[in-house]
Order: structure tokens, then sequence, then C-alpha cells
């Protein structure tokens, strides 16, 4: 396995090429941006953001962390990496965008499966705690914090972008993917933690239409369930997936007291991998 991070980096006030130098960043315009000192670079404006402290809390990072190293979503992480294995091109170095990185779990896995192939990987989160936690566990991937609506990264620089249980901008999907470039995505299926929802919410809502069309721009290659039954033995382990879901702060908290309640919980994990292509 040989990965590196990835250099394309665009300045997110100008769009310009940035340059490394010494510990920052910089582009022809004189825009500077600082590395901090777990590696991450910070390219998220202040004016760019809707709160001060933006995406997933340092509490929530922790329990994705625990609840992702634990191995609970392992086949999701099998069935993405062996994906994006198949989607990057077979010569040279291939260069993949995690869009909404968060802790960095799942380009660590697709690192660690690459057997020979040569990666130049860059996850973005606009967390600045999921991309510490990222930088601090691995050093050979871009951790950068920053906006799926502003990607800080050159226009068709990347084979790959994932966008895995995140938000989509397809528009700036299409506009750093090379030609011929893909995008996998991952989105929760009807029945997705279907236990647990029945447990928070006084009833459930009917499910969505996940037979979207391609976004413009992207035609659309395949479509894959991943469904296997998961065992979460513990409160520990059911508070950490209650944590890293947006059902924290939807259920009431009649629910979260069921939910805490409980000694282990037998759970459906129903996910739906889409694999698009640029046009």
């Amino acid at each position: 396995m040989i990965t590196m991070p990835f250099d394309a980096l665009a300045c997110p006030l100008d769009g310009c090429p940035l340059i490394p130098s010494e510990k920052t960043w910089r582009c022809e315009n004189g825009h500077s941006f600082d590395v901090a000192k777990q590696g991450y670079v910070h390219l998220l404006p202040v004016q760019k953001k809707r709160t001060l402290d933006p995406g997933d809390s340092k509490e929530m990072v922790a329990a994705r962390q625990r609840f992702l190293n634990a191995g609970f979503y392992k086949q999701i992480a099998d069935a993405v990496s062996e994906l994006a294995l198949q989607s990057l091109p077979s010569e040279g170095t291939g260069s993949v965008l995690d869009a909404g990185s968060g802790e960095g779990y799942y380009l660590r896995h697709l690192a660690g499966v690459a057997g020979d192939r040569s990666l130049a990987m860059i996850g973005v989160d606009i967390s600045k705690w999921a991309v510490l936690a990222a930088a601090k566990q691995d050093k050979q991937t871009r951790w950068v914090v920053g906006s799926n609506a502003n990607l800080p990264v050159l226009p068709e620089s990347v084979d790959l972008v994932l966008c895995l249980f995140g938000f989509p901008v397809y528009s700036e999907f299409f506009r750093v993917l090379r030609s011929g470039g893909q995008l996998i995505q991952v989105d929760a299926g009807a029945d997705h933690l279907r236990e647990l929802r029945e447990i928070i919410y006084p009833e459930l809502k009917p499910p969505g239409d996940n037979e979207t069309l391609a976004p413009e721009g992207f035609q659309q290659l395949d479509s894959t369930v991943v469904r296997f039954p998961l065992t979460l033995p513990e409160r520990d382990s059911i508070a950490d997936l209650l944590a890293m879901t947006p059902h924290l702060y939807r259920a009431s908290s009649e629910g979260l007291e069921k939910a805490a309640a409980l000694e282990s919980l037998d759970v459906t994990v129903d996910v739906i991998l889409k694999r698009f292509e640029k046009l």
C-alpha cells in the first residue's frame, strides 16, 4: 500500500491553487492558512461559517470514533472499499476525496485494504473536532476543515468522491471530479436502525423514496444494498450509536430515557450504496 496526502488544494477565498510553504498554505493573492500542529489545515473561512462551531461536536465525534473503531460498521466499510477500488484507475495514483469524512474511519479502512495500489487521499469535514480526531489517527491523508458547499480542491483533480451518510453537493462533486470520475454515495435504507427508532419515536415516518434520478451531469452505474443484523451488547454502544446520529436531537426526552434504560439491543443495518459517473 502506498498512500500519500492529496495536494491539489484550492484557496477557499478565491479558488487559486494553494502552495505549501513551511507550516502554511498560501495562494498567489497572499491568502495564507496555517497547518495545525496535528497536521491538518483549516480552510473554512469565518465568513462562510453559519455557526461559531459548525458540524459535529467533540462529544459526537468521540462517540462515532468509539463505535466505528469497535467494528460495528465494518461490513459497510468493506463494501465501500471494494467498490472504491473498482472505481479508481488501475494504473498510477488514484485520488480520493471523502466529503464529510468525520474522524476518518472509512478512508483509513480503504488505505488498509488497498494492497499495492497507490492512493492520494483527502478528508474534508466541517467539524474541526472530527478533522482533529482524524489527523491524530492518520498522518498519510490530507485532513482539511472545509465545507462540501465550497470544497477547497482544484477543479478536475479527483478520481473518486465518497459521500457517506453525508450532505451531497453535486455541483461541487462535479466540479472537482475528473471526466469519467466517480461518486460513491451511502444513505440509510428504509429499515436502517428501525428497532432503535421504534423505541425512541411514538411512530415512524413512512420511508422516503431512495430511487432518485441521477444528479445533473452524472449517470448512475449501480446500486447495492448492504443489510445485516447488529447486536449492541451494552449500554455504552447503544449510547454511542444514538450520539452519532441525528436521532439524538430529534427524539423526545421520553424516547431518550427509554433508550438509556436498555441493557442491549438488536438492530437492523440497512444502507444503500449508489455509484455515479461524471459525464
